[in-house]
């Protein structure tokens, strides 16, 4: 139990006791020298100074003592030193009161250069010497002295000396070597308050930050009352635990006992800490009349626990209570704005760290610098570092860390490299820092020379640097690695297990992810939000809903439900089970703390589109907007695959324009979306500009080119695209190949095709299904079905349902009915419930004039309950889409499309168009089968865009299913009619009509 201390408290003199100071400053000065203790200037003591020369005290002792800690006192080294020296024979009184100067200036190297004179002068250190030297290794974190100065401690018998042992005790565990503190302090007859509060920081700095709060109970037990720097050495502890109890516990200790401000920022801090933000933030509103510090510390605790956007509402209170800013306001103002990226606001507060001179300083400068790089301007936060006077270590780890944070991990290893030439060398947190670049990269070797540099240098102990490493091995899947560093880390905490299971998430292994995750339940180790983070998207993977449900009730057991993360983490899940209702439950919920942010929004944009739902995507987008949600490039990689689904150019080209207003046209990412929808939106001119245009271009940028070149038949462009991606050095992947084959097998390139697939075989990449399967529709298309025969047998592979369904395709190409009733026995093999492929083997006995047989395959999808897809078409008109069925009448138009096709129809009858009713599978008389035509759902989406445009203009059609081949006949002859040029963008590829003719010149 805490014990409160009575009324009359002993005042607190740290590293001494009111009786033992009292002495030393009688031993020091016989006379009395008020006038020197009240000069509050050194104007004043320069008069004082000259006055005892003049009157002939200069040589005092007494004098030169108390001008050496007055001159100190006002941070005046260099004067005490003088003084010092004009002794002609100083003693050890003046040496302990100079060792004792230049440590209360932070100036421990020069004190222990001092006591080596001393020594060598043959003098006698006292206790008083031992005592500032003492302080001297400690804060010059100088174990090798201090072991030095212990022995000769030891020596005089002075280690039972409170002051003393306080001073070994601090020494030690400030050295890391807190089990030898604690022998000292065990073995002490006498221990302060000062002593217990040295072992209380030393053992919250420690590897157990309990015995923290082991030895604050004792201290109370053996009578010693705990005073305000006992509380505030313990503040580390708890928050180290996250022991939110205790924290409460203290906070009603000190409320009986008012402590001052100093404890209740404390609090604030220590309740942030522990996640309770609320708490801290009544802590900091029932302190009378706030000041900076108050201030500077809600700003770092809502920093602390990423609520960015409370730092910038208190940076805006202080504006307008005109309380100035510090440098840790600064810090914690720019850090919001880094996470925020509200540009703006990071330049006022800039502008105002320039005006009070702040941004001279190191550690305002590296924050100003990370929020510039993670705002996106890289050039500024550049140009702050180079401007820095005194680049230093911090600094480079800073600038380091913020172009990994900000997606910039080329920068940041450029810039590792930069400080190496600077023989500027790296320490744990800069090798940590460059790590996750080495990751991003799959820059293996780097990040095994920097585990190297850390095994050297003995870094490779701490927990966070187990972490850091098992994160980089798994994120470039060398797991074995990443697993034998785990196992290896001898203090794992909850950050180490996150990282293993985060590695295995995203390489898409879920099955270990869950198993890392059941070890972790079973150790004891407490799963924190960022466990949950890892864990969801692998439930998610492994697709079995009760494991994600289990997942979602321990979220809300352990009060993780309305961090955003999560949340937005569950709401990705339930869209993976393609269970809607409780996604839109959960992102619609109610929840005081759950803030929709952008991340949540772009959950949603790719949750409806991973659902089959294009609109609802492309709405979600605009309510984003209409909420003041900034898109982000995430928001524009998400939205603009479904708007190149419904084949919107208006709507690609709107978010185009918002891409180039934000800036982020830069974004790789972003670009290659923008080049594949301009492609899928029939505005191949569009994605080639663009391309071309792009600063920076990665493999998917080159990928996406020859996609769109593959789609709109433009084969001998796709090919010089991938010859130049050759010669550029690209780094060509399987996709690459599965592109330009594509190509050549929607222009017909035969002998272009096999060239580029056997140039394969002598390249590293070996052959997949994807690029057989385009092989196969090559040269099926052309008739060469030994060929294609060929192919397959020589597959070092099983052949897929892709392999076999180009050979059936290409056998209704060529009314193979023999060789289409071989593919279509290994297709139901693998894909028994696909109705497709039942409906080409009609369709080619249907051509072939086997009616009976055309009836059984049909029959055979409705005895299997099988549903074929229906033919559906869409044109966007006016900025709406607008969708047709196949033989549907409903539409409110109806009447005058029909009038509009009855029209076009005699026209194009004395054009000499005659219907190809084999198009038809149904075995009905001849007129039905062309009434059966008529009714295809392009067909009334043409005459609808007819009449429902200007004359002239480009229409364009959208169908979710092959163009039949009298489809596509009387596509040629409308577009020559009109006068119009019509793209329809089929189940396989673009057809441009333009004249009475068809870029795919009737291959397809």
């Amino acid at each position: 139990m805490l014990r409160y201390p009575s009324t009359r408290r002993r005042p607190l003199h740290l590293g001494q006791s009111p009786t033992a100071a009292s002495s030393f400053s009688t031993s020091l000065s016989p006379y009395s020298f008020p006038p020197l203790s009240q000069c509050k200037d050194l104007c004043s003591v320069f008069r004082l100074h000259a006055h005892l020369i003049v009157s002939g005290c200069s040589q005092d002792r007494a004098s030169l003592t108390h001008l050496i800690n007055t001159y100190s006192l006002h941070q005046r080294c260099d004067l005490s030193f003088s003084v010092f020296s004009s002794s002609r024979n100083p003693a050890v009184i003046l040496w302990n009161s100079m060792i004792r100067a230049y440590t209360r200036s932070n100036l421990h190297e020069k004190s222990l250069s001092l006591y080596q004179s001393m020594l060598r002068e043959g003098l006698e250190p006292d206790k008083f010497t031992f005592t500032f030297v003492l302080k001297a290794c400690t804060g010059a974190r100088n174990l090798q002295e201090g072991l030095l100065v212990h022995k000769e401690v030891a020596r005089r018998g002075f280690e039972s000396d409170v002051f003393i042992g306080a001073g070994l005790v601090h020494m030690y565990c400030k050295a890391g070597k807190f089990n030898i503190a604690r022998q000292l302090f065990d073995r002490m007859p006498q221990r302060d308050s000062g002593v217990w509060n040295a072992m209380i920081a030393g053992a919250s700095q420690g590897s157990d930050p309990s015995e923290a709060l082991r030895l604050f109970r004792s201290m109370q037990l053996t009578g010693v009352v705990p005073n305000f720097v006992s509380l505030l050495n313990l503040f580390p502890a708890i928050s180290r635990l996250g022991d939110v109890n205790s924290c409460r516990c203290i906070h009603g200790y000190v409320t009986r006992i008012d402590f001052g401000k100093e404890i209740s920022n404390g609090l604030i801090d220590t309740y942030s800490k522990c996640g309770d933000v609320g708490s801290a933030r009544r802590v900091f509103d029932l302190i009378l009349g706030h000041d900076i510090v108050s201030f500077a510390t809600m700003m770092s605790s809502y920093s602390y626990n990423g609520l960015f956007s409370e730092v910038l509402a208190l940076y805006e209170t202080m504006k307008m209570a005109n309380i100035g800013m510090n440098k840790v306001t600064i810090v914690s103002a720019s850090l919001a704005v880094g996470e925020s990226g509200d540009l703006e606001m990071g330049k006022e507060i800039y502008q105002y760290a320039v005006e009070q001179g702040f941004n001279s300083d190191v550690a305002v400068a590296t924050s100003l610098m990370t929020m510039y790089a993670k705002c996106g301007e890289i050039d500024i936060a550049e140009k702050l570092f180079e401007e820095l006077v005194e680049r230093d270590l911090v600094a480079w780890s800073a600038l380091i860390a913020a172009f990994v944070q900000s997606g910039y991990p080329e920068k940041a290893l450029i810039r590792f490299q930069d400080m190496q030439r600077e023989n500027v060398k790296p320490n744990r947190i800069t090798l940590i820092g460059i790590l996750p670049a080495c990751a991003e990269l799959s820059l293996l070797a780097h990040g095994q020379s920097i585990h190297c540099y850390l095994l050297k240098g003995d870094m490779d102990g701490e927990t966070t640097t187990g972490t850091a490493l098992v994160s980089m091995y798994s994120k470039c899947r060398k797991f074995s690695h990443a697993i034998t560093i785990f196992s290896r880390t001898s203090c794992k905490d909850v950050a180490t297990w996150n990282a293993l299971i985060n590695g295995f998430t995203q390489n898409g292994d879920s099955f270990s992810a869950i198993k890392m995750f059941q070890e972790l339940w079973a150790t004891g180790v407490c799963p924190d939000e960022r466990t949950l983070v890892g864990l969801i998207p692998a439930v998610a993977l492994s697709n079995n809903q009760t494991h994600g449900t289990c997942v979602h009730c321990l979220t809300i057991k352990s009060g993780f439900e309305s961090d955003c993360h999560i949340r937005n983490a569950l709401i990705d899940m339930y869209f993976k089970y393609e269970s809607l209702p409780s996604a839109l439950c959960l992102f619609n919920g109610s929840e005081a703390n759950f803030t929709k942010n952008v991340v949540s929004w772009n959950v949603m944009i790719a949750g409806y589109f991973q659902n089959g739902d294009a609109k609802e995507s492309l709405w979600a987008f605009h309510e984003m907007r209409v909420e003041n949600v900034q898109p982000n490039a995430i928001s524009f990689a998400s939205i603009l695959p479904a708007v190149a689904h419904l084949a919107s150019v208006r709507e690609g080209m709107g978010l185009h324009a918002c891409v180039t207003k934000l800036g982020l046209e830069l974004v790789v990412k972003v670009g290659n979306s923008l080049i594949d929808m301009y492609a899928k939106c029939g505005r191949i001119d569009f994605s080639e500009k663009f391309f071309h245009a792009m600063e920076h271009k990665d493999t998917i940028s080159w990928n996406a080119m020859l996609a769109g070149y593959a789609i709109h038949g433009r084969g001998n462009q796709a090919i010089s695209l991938f010859k130049l991606m050759q010669e550029s050095h690209v780094e060509i992947d399987s996709l690459s190949y599965v592109s330009v084959l594509s190509a050549c097998r929607h222009a017909g390139l035969i002998e272009e095709g096999r060239e580029i697939f056997h140039s394969m075989h002598e390249s590293r990449i070996k052959p997949n299904s994807e690029h057989y399967a385009c092989m196969v529709d090559l040269v099926g298309r052309a008739g060469l079905f030994d060929e294609a025969l060929q192919l397959i047998r020589e597959m070092p592979l099983r052949p897929d349902a892709g392999v076999w369904g180009a050979l059936l395709g290409a056998c209704r190409m060529h009314s193979n009915v023999k060789l289409g009733e071989y593919a279509l026995n290994h297709l139901v093999e693998l894909e028994p419930a696909n109705p497709a492929h039942y409906v080409v083997l009609s369709s080619i006995y249907a051509r072939s004039g086997r009616w009976v047989d055309a009836g059984k395959a049909r029959l055979k999808v409705s005895e299997t309950g099988l549903m074929k897809t229906p033919g559906c078409s869409w044109v966007e008109v006016k900025g709406k889409v607008h969708a047709f069925m196949v033989n549907d009448p409903s539409h409110p138009q109806i009447e005058s499309m029909q009038l509009l096709w009855n029209d076009l129809l005699e026209k194009m009858g004395k054009l000499g168009y005659v219907p190809d009713r084999s198009c038809v599978l149904q075995n009905v008389e001849e007129e039905d089968k062309e009434q059966f035509l008529y009714g295809h759902s392009e067909r009334l989406a043409i005459t609808f865009a007819i009449l429902n445009t200007e004359h002239g203009s480009t229409l364009q059609i959208v169908k979710n299913l092959r163009v039949c081949v009298d489809c596509h006949t009387v596509m040629k002859l409308i577009a020559k009619i009109t006068g119009r040029t019509i793209i329809v963008r089929d189940a396989t590829r673009f057809h441009h009509f333009e004249g009475g003719i068809c870029s795919c010149g009737d291959y397809w």
